[in-house]
């Protein structure tokens, strides 16, 4: 009887639609004074990197709307928006294009 090895692989996920995969920054473990913060202290960050992107948002004559971000792209989003994935160990959050306020441009 033949045994099955597994492998360990990356999972792919790949946004519909008008949504995006964001990896969210870290949470900041000091303040700017120097004081550590435990983990139930830290708050979550409003940005992070874009990782994945849909096809575009679906318009009424049946083509795609094109993103004005692009893969790698820092951007500020909406605290609330979304929902938060762990993926392979990783944290993300899947958002929608209008929940992404501003492009940090460094």
């Amino acid at each position: 009887m033949a045994t099955k090895t597994s492998k360990s692989t990356t999972t792919s996920v790949k946004p519909l639609n008008d949504h995006i995969l964001v990896r969210p920054a870290e949470a900041e473990e000091k303040t700017k004074g120097g004081i550590i913060l435990p983990d139930n202290a830290r708050e979550k960050p409003a940005q992070g990197s874009v990782v994945a992107l849909g096809e575009g948002r679906l318009l009424d004559n049946g083509s795609r709307a094109t993103f004005q971000l692009k893969v790698g792209d820092k951007v500020i989003y909406s605290k609330y928006a979304g929902h938060d994935l762990t993926i392979d160990g990783q944290e993300y959050k899947v958002l929608q294009e209008s929940d992404v306020y501003a492009v940090i441009e460094s």
